[in-house]
């Protein structure tokens, strides 16, 4: 689907009558700030082009019929009364925030659905919020009552943790609705605070490079970080009651500590705490123009994925390793949860085409599924009302 246009003709053609609003929420991609989300730290995505479309219109009943243009695939259910399917599928996510929505005292009756997505399913592009956030525009609309920028990131938060049972930090859903052209996002994830970093770019590009690999230990590997994460707080609480979380303990305290500590949780730590440094002297760069010192955090944020946090996988390592033997090649790093996904690149533009060529048939199998060319874009809202 490429307009407007064409998903309401889709909607028409599937259901018989014109739709009454069309939403879009773009996909991101994570420059740098990795797993630090939910440790109260700093992130730096960009918001993508590829994004999630929902058009909505109203039905007589109370029934809540959701459909996808791709597989033209149909789930209705009363909009009152959810049924969790066995695995989780992308309705659950659709459920989830018309519930919500109804939760909160939304005058949200029946409706019909159609939902467009471009942006690449499990690669770690956050292609569930951007379903989420799309879904919830469209569906607040119908329901008369808009929601303000942090309620609505909150509801799609919550929809993806209850409905999900992903418990995501708010990057995801945060950088889909307050993305600007042009800008990263340097988000705070504890204060909440967002600041727009001009990303110029000028002969240079990111590249997303999708492994195409899906490793099931993800979501579960996902959590333990989370739960270790948690036990490095309580352990450094002993000594600083005043730590909240990772986001509090210097990267000179880890060291100080890492001896006495769990190594896992001293590894973990070295990350987070590494990470919200880089982080921040990646905005910085980015502010600057400095590209190549941009690329040299990107590097050191992979390494310390792979080492400390333990989130890479040989697949991923294949990928990166080629990449960066590629001339023009700033700075290469796994971006997601981990254990498979994308590979985000910086590189000189001059370089696209040639490693494009290395990672989709320079090998057999290929080291690449797809190579998607991104720019910063802006963030979501109604495209026809």
């Amino acid at each position: 689907m490429h307009s407007v246009a064409q998903l309401r003709d889709a909607f028409v053609a599937r259901f018989g009558r014109a739709c009454q609003v069309v939403s879009r929420a773009p996909g991101r991609v994570n420059l740098i700030g990795e797993h630090t989300d939910y440790n109260d730290g700093y992130v730096l995505p960009i918001a993508i082009e590829q994004s999630a479309w929902a058009a909505a219109a109203p039905r007589s009943d109370q029934t809540l019929c959701a459909s996808s243009t791709h597989a033209r695939e149909q789930r209705s259910w009363p909009i009152d009364r959810w049924t969790r399917t066995q695995q989780p599928h992308w309705t659950s996510y659709v459920a989830g925030v018309a519930t919500l929505l109804r939760r909160r005292g939304a005058r949200l009756g029946g409706c019909d659905l159609l939902i467009e997505s471009d942006v690449p399913p499990g690669g770690g592009l956050a292609s569930s919020a951007a379903l989420e956030v799309a879904v919830a525009l469209a569906l607040a609309y119908l329901s008369g009552e808009p929601l303000e920028a942090t309620e609505l990131i909150d509801l799609c938060r919550q929809a993806e943790h209850e409905f999900a049972g992903v418990p995501c930090g708010l990057m995801d859903q945060t950088v889909s609705l307050l993305a600007q052209q042009d800008t990263a996002l340097l988000l705070d994830c504890r204060a909440r605070k967002a600041e727009h970093v001009p990303a110029r770019l000028d002969g240079h590009a990111i590249l997303v490079i999708d492994s195409g690999v899906r490793h099931e230990l993800a979501a579960g590997e996902y959590v333990r970080r989370q739960e270790q994460c948690r036990a490095a707080v309580e352990y450094f609480q002993r000594f600083q009651p005043n730590v909240r979380g990772l986001r509090d303990v210097s990267l000179d305290t880890v060291r100080a500590h890492a001896s006495q500590m769990d190594p896992l949780g001293a590894a973990r730590s070295m990350h987070v705490a590494s990470e919200i440094e880089r982080t921040l002297a990646a905005a910085k760069a980015l502010r600057g123009g400095r590209l190549d010192e941009l690329g040299q955090l990107m590097k050191e944020s992979h390494r310390s994925l792979r080492d400390d946090y333990e989130v890479s996988c040989p697949e991923i390592e294949r990928l990166v390793d080629a990449v960066r033997e590629v001339p023009g090649v700033l700075g290469a790093r796994l971006t997601g949860a981990g254990f498979g996904g994308c590979v985000v690149v910086l590189a000189r533009a001059s370089s696209v085409e040639p490693l494009a060529q290395l990672v989709t048939s320079g090998g057999r199998p290929p080291l690449a599924a797809s190579v998607l060319r991104v720019r910063p874009a802006r963030g979501a809202g109604l495209e026809f009302t």
